[in-house]
């Protein structure tokens, strides 16, 4: 986001040894922590941080073992730059992640939110994550049905208190098919730009290919030049609604937008239906590039995103996340949340 003030301290970890000593000397010294990842994912106060900040920036991919018969098992540092994993599960003919090309940041905040885009999602293919238990002062693995993995969510984000965690990842362990052709393409803009049907599989550097086209036209993949991509994806999380809530926003909706129009809406677990955070920002008046010329500004790629125009703090920001919030809860009564976390800073 190019926002926010400075840490008090900062201190770069290379390896989990050192995660684990920087951490426990915060903990130790009683001071506020922040545990620093890609950073594509954050909102800062402008008045910065009154603690530590430790930047993970560990490295290692290790295949534990790859067979045809139970895939590749491969064991990556929470430091690995996500997308270069990516680019090399494809080159390496590891298939379950390339759906996920192009998303920034590092591969131990994939669990924290289960990122995931494109019909993917990291808690398909996480076999176990390695942690270190601020709590219990003690290196803790826990097994993915451990993780307690749901919609951008696990059990280490709900754990956090605010920005800092009580789980630090160290590394994951990923269980990846051998495969020359992608995982069933499960997104529909997707398999429109591959040119095949839904459920269709596709040469794995097609897929890569073609979900960093898609990601491109969104303005989501960083480009310095594009101010469009000065942003943190997704500013908020597709709501997630009760069959009851559902049908009450299908009633604003026609009587607000006429009665042949209809939110989406992908019935989930528990009865519950998943609806579009975008389509329903730009329903409710906020369309691309809403608050141009800035400060802050939506992106004229994607109503989801919103973006630094050059010289926005993180107040401007937060001040418009607040108005867009606002206005789709007063258009539809849906109450978005956002989905970067937010340090020193409420929504």
């Amino acid at each position: 986001m190019r926002v926010g003030g400075p840490a008090r301290r900062f201190v770069t970890a290379s390896d989990a040894d050192e995660i684990v000593h920087a951490v426990r000397q915060a903990d130790e010294a009683g001071e506020p922590l922040l545990v620093l990842s890609g950073g594509s994912n954050l909102l800062v106060a402008d008045a910065g941080f009154e603690g530590t900040v430790v930047r993970i920036a560990s490295r290692g991919i290790d295949v534990e073992s790859a067979d045809y018969c139970s895939g590749a098992t491969v064991r990556i540092a929470a430091g690995e730059v996500w997308d270069d994993v990516v680019a090399h599960a494809v080159d390496r003919g590891w298939a379950g992640i390339e759906a996920l090309s192009g998303i920034p940041g590092l591969v131990g905040a994939t669990p924290v939110q289960n990122v995931g885009a494109y019909g993917q999602d990291v808690s398909q293919t996480i076999a176990r994550v390695r942690v270190w238990d601020r709590d219990a002062a003690a290196i803790r693995t826990f097994t993915a049905s451990e993780c307690e993995f749901s919609y951008r969510h696990s059990r280490f984000k709900g754990a956090m208190d605010g920005a800092s965690p009580r789980y630090v990842v160290l590394e994951v362990l990923f269980q990846l098919e051998i495969a020359d052709l992608s995982t069933p393409i499960a997104y529909a803009d997707l398999a429109r730009g591959l040119g095949v049907e839904l459920g269709a599989r596709v040469p794995l550097a097609d897929a890569r290919q073609a979900v960093l086209e898609q990601r491109h036209k969104r303005g989501m993949v960083l480009d310095a030049a594009d101010h469009d991509t000065w942003s943190c994806g997704s500013f908020f999380t597709n709501p997630i609604l009760s069959t009851a809530q559902f049908e009450q926003l299908r009633e604003r909706v026609a009587a607000r937008l006429g009665p042949d129009v209809a939110p989406p809406g992908f019935p989930g677990a528990d009865e519950t239906v998943k609806s579009s955070a975008a389509w329903l920002i730009d329903r409710a008046g906020f369309g691309k590039g809403y608050g141009m010329p800035g400060p802050a500004a939506l992106s004229t790629k994607h109503t989801l995103a919103l973006t630094n125009r050059g010289d926005a703090s993180a107040d401007d920001l937060l001040a418009l996340a607040r108005h867009v919030r606002d206005g789709v809860q007063e258009a539809f009564g849906v109450r978005l949340v956002n989905e970067p976390v937010l340090v020193g800073l409420t929504l």
